[in-house]
């Protein structure tokens, strides 16, 4: 077995590797950044070395600095993770000229399989299903919209070298084919050094499923089980399951095996997945056709080492040494049902925009897995992992992806993976930047999710108007109202105490107005009984004063509140939402009526930078007349571009910024008459 590999890549896919790689006793070289030159990943290694500037392109991006790296280490082997150098053909080829093993797959499969139109032709090939849609190079917009019409719409205009949700755009219309294509074509060459774009046609009711593969050099490839990931945003996962409430056993086995013949035509060996479009309208399973196959490990691989109990890095290390797959395919189970999380660096009270800056608290649900002598992948008894390549104080850099961290939670059933979510998330601490995680517990706690009736569409069909919170029901607003109570009764005795007041004793009975999100509900608490609006609820709660966390029994139910100071009042956190809480003895409550209420500012004469980002374009200039909806400027920042919209009808009175600028966050780039 190798000795030594090093890990090119960051953040927590380079900690997951390393901590398969200690398992089997195998030392570890990590390379870093000037941004990752505290990050996890480096304390973790075995060994690191620094290979250059913050910007990928400059550092994580050079093979010939990777390569370097591991001729000064002694390195036998390098893991690529995902992204990056990860499907790149010139860096197998080149470590293959130096003697350093590819903890991937060979050469050939990845160029075959890393350019969307030749894989689809191979495809059609190896007799798998595919999506109707126009293989070959377009060459311009005008071409386009002739094969977009020829099609007809919807289509999906994707980067031929794409991935990750980059390169892609839907367009329903031929307006929205012109006004998208070129921006297709610019992700691809930013992103991938590639500008080549294919069209297809967009499936109705879409399901976006997947199927691991993994095989070994000896010709043996499995499939192990599918993964639904059909909750995405701008084609960007944000959760996955195993196993997918959709697909039948005789469904799993159709994919199965056109994916397998397809990884056999290529000679694959290693992990891979194949990625699949499958119509949620026919409910005879049978309409899946062929997306694309990524030649790498998948960022929500976690899921199927949870119901497999296969460590898919232990087994991607052992193929690349030359090692026979242990297993069959009879060998491949499914055991309980695995949600994965993605929490992003993004705000989804603003749109979901990109939020850099510093982690002033990170502290993520307490695990209750356990790599120690572990075999499988679905360790310790609660079923709580937590992968991640941030730390407390840390930052999270505009140079790279926004994902702070993956929270996998494995349970008997899928209700009890996603209660486990919920209650985790609760317990997921973030402060510094704006972070999605209210938003992944809404859509855990979501009727439609819950049912399984998923689509790729589905956060813009529940959420069209935006994410503005979980909605609360009236039993969880019954028992924060008690919590509140509780919290001021506490406070209040704590500072009576400290100030001597009434010679520091405690007053056995309080009566609170306690206000949540500004309704009025009357609390009392009474020898550690609480009533809200006269009905007694049953509570324990653990907290003391000035504690950012509560943890409660209310009514038989166990929640964590998170709690903050806001103005006169706090804030709680919990199930997918932000309260804002207020809480005033009923003797004086009448007197709130009188307190002046703040307005806020009108912003919408400016176009503001919503965050800190390169202006890539601007698409007009003092004087010019524009309509809502108008395409005004574009930011690009942790390398997606965002097209910034006039907020209504006017003309442009000042510009304040240029194309090549980079901006803060709040910067106001231009401003209406």
């Amino acid at each position: 077995m190798f000795k030594k590999i090093l890990i090119a890549n960051r953040g927590e896919i380079a900690r997951r590797v390393i901590k398969t790689a200690r398992r089997m006793g195998i030392k570890t070289v990590a390379v870093y950044s000037d941004a990752d030159a505290r990050a996890p990943f480096v304390l973790d290694a075995d060994e690191a070395v620094h290979i250059g500037p913050s910007p990928a392109a400059q550092s994580y991006l050079i093979a010939d600095k990777i390569i370097a790296a591991c001729r000064a280490t002694g390195a036998e082997a390098v893991h690529p993770g995902y992204g990056f150098l990860s499907e790149r053909t010139s860096f197998a080829e080149q470590l293959a000229a130096e003697n350093i093993a590819f903890i991937g797959p060979p050469v050939n499969a990845i160029a075959a399989m890393g350019d969307k139109i030749e894989s689809k032709k191979l495809a059609m090939e190896a007799g798998v299903n595919v999506v109707p849609g126009f293989v070959g190079e377009i060459e311009d917009t005008e071409h386009a919209v002739r094969i977009s019409n020829e099609i007809g719409y919807p289509v999906m205009m994707k980067a031929s070298a794409g991935g990750g949700g980059k390169g892609m755009r839907l367009a329903y219309s031929e307006q929205e084919v012109r006004e998208n294509f070129e921006s297709v074509k610019r992700e691809g060459l930013n992103s991938f050094g590639d500008d080549r774009v294919f069209i297809e046609k967009f499936i109705l009711n879409p399901r976006h499923i997947e199927i691991q593969i993994l095989g070994d050099k000896h010709g043996n490839v499995l499939y192990l089980n599918e993964r639904e990931c059909s909750i995405q945003r701008r084609h960007q996962k944000v959760v996955e399951e195993a196993p997918s409430p959709f697909v039948t056993p005789k469904m799993r086995k159709a994919m199965g095996e056109q994916c397998v013949a397809l990884s056999k035509a290529v000679g694959y060996y290693s992990a891979g997945t194949v990625e699949l479009i499958v119509s949620g309208a026919d409910p005879t399973g049978e309409s899946f056709y062929f997306l694309e196959m990524n030649t790498r490990l998948q960022v929500e691989h976690p899921v199927t080492e949870c119901i497999t109990g296969i460590d898919l890095v232990e087994q991607m290390i052992r193929v690349a040494y030359g090692e026979k797959l242990t297993m069959t395919q009879d060998d491949v189970k499914i055991d309980g049902w695995a949600i994965e999380n993605r929490v992003y660096a993004e705000d989804p009270y603003r749109g979901f925009l990109p939020s850099t800056g510093r982690l002033t608290r990170y502290v993520p649900p307490v695990e209750s897995w356990s790599d120690d002598g572990a075999e499988n992948g679905r360790r310790g008894m609660a079923g709580v992992r937590v992968d991640d390549g941030v730390y407390d104080g840390g930052e999270v850099s505009m140079f790279y992806d926004p994902m702070i961290a993956k929270l996998i939670t494995w349970g008997k059933t899928r209700d009890e993976a996603a209660d486990l979510q919920v209650a985790a998330l609760d317990r997921f601490e973030i402060e510094g930047l704006g972070h999605n995680i209210d938003f992944v517990s809404a859509i855990m706690q979501h009727p439609r999710f819950r049912s399984g009736e998923l689509t790729t569409g589905f956060i813009a069909e529940e959420y069209p108007e935006g994410f503005q919170g979980a909605p609360a029901s009236e039993d969880l607003t019954r028992k924060l109202c008690a919590i509140a109570g509780v919290v001021a009764k506490r406070n209040s005795d704590r500072a009576r105490q400290i100030d001597g007041q009434l010679g520091g004793t405690l007053a056995p009975i309080r009566e609170w107005q306690v206000s949540i999100d500004k309704v009025q509900h009357a609390v009392v608490v009474r020898d550690g009984k609480v009533q809200v609006d006269g009905v007694e609820l049953p509570l324990e709660i653990d907290y003391v004063p000035g504690a950012r966390m509560i943890h409660a029994v209310a009514a038989g139910e166990s929640l964590a509140v998170k709690v903050a100071k806001s103005g006169s009042g706090f804030r709680f956190t919990t199930r997918g939402a932000s309260h804002s809480v207020t809480c005033l003895p009923a003797s004086v409550a009448g007197l709130s009526q009188y307190m002046i209420e703040k307005i806020p500012p009108d912003l919408s004469k400016y176009l503001i930078c919503p965050m800190p980002g390169l202006l890539t374009a601007l698409h007009v200039q003092a004087g010019d007349k524009v309509e809502a909806g108008q395409p005004l400027a574009i930011i690009e920042a942790m390398k997606m571009e965002n097209i910034l919209r006039a907020e209504k009808s006017g003309t442009v009175k000042v510009v304040n910024a240029a194309a090549g600028e980079s901006l803060p966050v709040d910067a106001i780039i231009l401003e209406m008459e």
